[in-house]
């Protein structure tokens, strides 16, 4: 099976996953295929950053930013839904803006600390901020009546618009200029790219995408609170990036399949349930050190490698032909 196989494959079980969810009734099994659509776009978006070479410890910061927007707006102003979750987005990422440009002169280490630190300061917000609940978060945020039925369908949906619009970007010419920051920032810089700008537009594309992931989990969960969106979330994130592969989208996607299944299956386990769960991401990590993408092509199940952006030789323009 070649890579491109293996997109149309996940897009066509994602559209079944839709169908199945616009069918069935609102089961256990319903909540978990929500619970890893959701999860595979935080992955997703963890990766994307990644293009640019950074570790963004922030994404959960800004799964909660959609999360509390959309929460804030339908439960103080009742804003339609259709309405709260674009905004929410929006307001994701506009604080990506504002943090982009503050925080991505840095690189490396010192941006993956900075958005850690970031993470932890809008949980107190939340924690502090009276109109926002305080420590007991947001109660009531419910999906109208007239989408109850199709809401799943729809998460589903929007989930998979969302991976699809970060796999686009980053094998479009925009991509390839992420691509080229990461290998080779001071040739870009050269010819009068800004690189603060396309570090910045990396951060709030990815940012955007999963506040509107968090705007949807709102809805489903009805509640929300700041517990539900510490630095743990990013690092879940990376864990799902790294089991499945960050050579290809569908990577983020399997790995956060896999370990949201793992997680409901030791569900029983009760206070040894995280113990478990660490051992075996720890394990997975020690076994598959290119993720489970990685194993297959070594097995030759998976024959053929894509044109990764942030392999493949980049074509920078020259200096004065810029179209960015």
């Amino acid at each position: 099976m070649s890579f491109d196989n293996l997109s149309r494959l996940a897009l066509a079980a994602g559209f079944a996953l839709a169908v199945y969810c616009l069918v069935a009734p609102a089961d256990f099994i319903v909540q978990v295929i929500l619970w890893f659509m959701l999860a595979a776009v935080i992955a997703a978006a963890m990766r994307f950053v990644m293009l640019i070479g950074e570790f963004n410890m922030a994404t959960g910061a800004f799964y909660g930013i959609g999360a509390y927007a959309a929460g804030y707006l339908t439960t103080s102003y009742d804003w339609p839904l259709l309405v709260t979750i674009p905004v929410a987005g929006g307001v994701a990422g506009l604080i990506a803006v504002a943090l982009g440009y503050a925080t991505m002169r840095t690189s490396g280490a010192y941006f993956m600390l900075i958005s850690f630190a970031f993470a932890e300061i809008m949980r107190l917000v939340y924690v502090e901020a009276d109109f926002l609940g305080g420590n007991n978060g947001i109660l009531g945020i419910l999906v109208p009546m007239w989408i109850e039925p199709y809401y799943a369908a729809f998460v589903v949906v929007v989930c998979m618009a969302l991976i699809i619009v970060m796999a686009l970007v980053e094998r479009s010419h925009l991509g390839k200029i992420f691509a080229a920051i990461h290998n080779k920032e001071q040739v870009v810089r050269s010819v009068g790219i800004n690189v603060l700008a396309m570090r910045v537009t990396c951060l709030v594309i990815a940012s955007i995408c999963v506040g509107i992931a968090g705007a949807m989990y709102a809805h489903v969960a009805s509640v929300i609170s700041p517990g539900d969106f510490t630095f743990m979330l990013s690092v879940f994130a990376l864990a799902y990036v790294k089991l499945g592969g960050d050579k290809h989208p569908v990577g983020p996607v399997l790995g956060a399949v896999i370990l949201t299944i793992v997680a409901q299956l030791l569900l029983g386990f009760g206070s040894y349930e995280q113990l478990f769960y660490g051992m075996v991401i720890v394990g997975a990590m020690l076994l598959l050190p290119d993720g489970v993408l990685g194993r297959l092509e070594q097995w030759g199940i998976l024959r053929q490698r894509p044109v990764s952006v942030s392999r493949a030789p980049v074509a920078v323009p020259e200096k004065g032909g810029s179209d960015v």
